[in-house]
C-alpha cells in the first residue's frame, strides 16, 4: 500500500505538516476543469497590452542562444537597471519574479517561530514561503480598504518581528500610499526589523508614490518586476534593491541558473523602451476608467486604483461576491476577488485592451442578476 504523501518518511516535519495547495488557481486549471478556453483573461494582473515590440524582437533574435544558460549574475540586466535607478550594482539581484525574491529572502532570515508581520488579505505568496519555511505570521487588518503602515508597525513592535511585508500599490485592492507615509514608515520601523516593500506595480502609480531609493538604509529592500508595467509575467523576472550587505547574501541561497537567457535579453530591451512604458501607461488608465463607468453602470461602486486593476465593491457579502465571481467565470470571464472579509465583498478585474472591457459590460449584468439568485 503507498504512502500517504504527508506520511512520506522522506519529508521533514515541517513539509509534512504543511498543505499541498498553491496560493492561486491557475487560469489553465480552471480552463482544464471547464473544457473550454476563458474569453478574457483578467484575472492575475497580467497586461494584456503586451511587451515593448523591441523586447519581443530581442527575444525572437535570442532563441537560437537557448541552448546556453542565462548568465547566472545576470550582470547587463544589473548594470542597465543600476543605471536607469541611479544605485550600484551590488545593490541589486534579478529573480524569478518577486515570487522568487521573496523565497531567498525568506530563506535567508526565516526558520522556525521566526515572527513577521503583515496585512490580513494581502498579497498570499509571502505567506506561503513563510509557512514553508516555518515562520510564524501575525497579521493587521486594513483599514478603509488600505493596508495600514502604522498597525503595521504597532503589530511588529509587539511580536518583535524581523519582517513586515507591504505592497504599495496594494494587491488585491489597488490602493496606493504617498511616498511620505511610506517614508514615515520606514523611520519608524523597529529595531532589527526590515521592510520588505513590494513595488510590482509601481510603473503604473502615480507620481510620488515611492519614496527615493536609498540603498545605505539597510532596513528596508524594495522589489519590482517586468511582470505589470512592462508585460513580461511569462518571462518571470524581478529585481530586489537594497543595502548591499543584504542584496549580496542572497548569492548565499538564490538559483544562480535559474533565469532564462531569453528572459534576461527581453528584460533589457524592454527596460531600454521607456517610450512604450508611458503608452502602456495611458492605456491602462483609459482601461481603468472604463471600469469605473462599468462599475458605475451597474450600480457598484469602482475603488480608485493605482495598479493595472480595479477592484469592485459588489454591495453586499463575501458569499454575494464569490456568486458574482462565478456567473463571471462561467461566462468565461476569468477574475478573482480578495480572500478576506471584509475586502471580499470585491470582484478584481485587470484592466486590458477594449475588446475585453467590451465582454465584462456585457457579462457583469447577468452576473449580479445571477448572484441574486443565489
Amino acid at each position: 500500500m503507498s504512502e500517504r504523501p504527508d506520511q512520506n518518511p522522506l519529508l521533514t516535519p515541517l513539509a509534512a505538516s504543511l498543505p499541498s495547495t498553491v496560493p492561486f488557481v491557475g487560469p489553465e486549471a480552471q480552463e482544464r476543469a471547464a473544457a473550454a478556453p476563458f474569453k478574457a483573461r483578467l484575472g492575475a494582473n497580467e497586461s494584456t497590452f503586451g511587451p515593448s515590440p523591441n523586447a519581443i524582437r530581442a527575444m525572437r533574435q535570442s532563441v537560437k542562444e537557448t541552448w546556453m544558460y542565462g548568465d547566472p549574475e545576470s550582470h547587463d540586466l544589473r548594470a542597465a537597471l543600476a543605471t536607469h535607478l541611479d544605485v550600484g550594482m551590488d545593490e541589486i539581484v534579478v529573480g524569478a519574479g518577486i515570487d522568487g525574491l521573496l523565497d531567498s529572502l525568506v530563506r535567508l532570515t526565516v526558520t522556525t517561530g521566526t515572527p513577521v508581520v503583515t496585512s490580513a488579505g494581502a498579497y498570499p505568496t509571502f505567506n506561503y514561503h513563510v509557512t514553508g519555511y516555518g515562520g510564524t505570521i501575525h497579521t493587521v487588518a486594513y483599514t478603509a480598504d488600505f493596508e495600514d503602515p502604522d498597525h503595521l508597525i504597532a503589530k511588529a513592535r509587539q511580536v518583535g518581528a524581523k519582517l513586515i511585508y507591504m505592497s504599495n500599490p496594494d494587491n488585491p485592492m489597488g490602493t496606493v500610499h504617498t511616498a511620505a507615509t511610506i517614508q514615515r514608515m520606514i523611520e519608524g520601523l523597529p529595531e532589527n526589523c526590515l521592510l520588505v516593500l513590494d513595488e510590482a506595480y509601481i510603473e503604473l502609480a502615480p507620481n510620488g508614490t515611492a519614496p527615493p531609493l536609498n540603498t545605505s538604509d539597510s532596513r528596508v529592500i524594495r522589489m519590482r518586476t517586468f511582470s505589470k508595467g512592462y508585460g513580461m509575467a511569462g518571462a518571470r523576472v524581478g529585481y530586489a534593491v537594497g543595502h548591499a550587505s543584504l542584496i549580496g547574501a542572497f548569492n548565499r541561497v538564490r538559483n544562480h541558473f535559474g533565469m532564462s537567457r531569453v528572459s534576461q535579453i527581453g528584460a533589457l530591451a524592454a527596460l531600454a523602451d521607456q517610450d512604450w512604458l508611458a503608452d502602456v501607461r495611458d492605456k491602462v488608465e483609459a482601461s481603468r476608467q472604463t471600469l469605473y463607468q462599468i462599475a458605475e453602470d451597474n450600480g457598484l461602486i469602482a475603488i480608485p486604483s493605482a495598479t493595472n486593476f480595479v477592484t469592485i465593491d459588489c454591495g453586499r457579502d463575501g458569499a454575494f461576491a464569490r456568486a458574482v465571481l462565478a456567473s463571471l467565470v462561467a461566462q468565461g470571464v476569468f477574475v478573482r476577488m480578495p480572500f478576506v472579509t471584509p475586502q471580499d465583498r470585491c470582484i478584481r478585474i485587470s484592466c486590458s485592451v477594449p475588446k475585453d472591457m467590451a465582454l465584462v459590460s456585457k457579462a457583469l449584468p447577468k452576473a449580479l442578476a445571477d448572484a441574486q439568485k443565489v
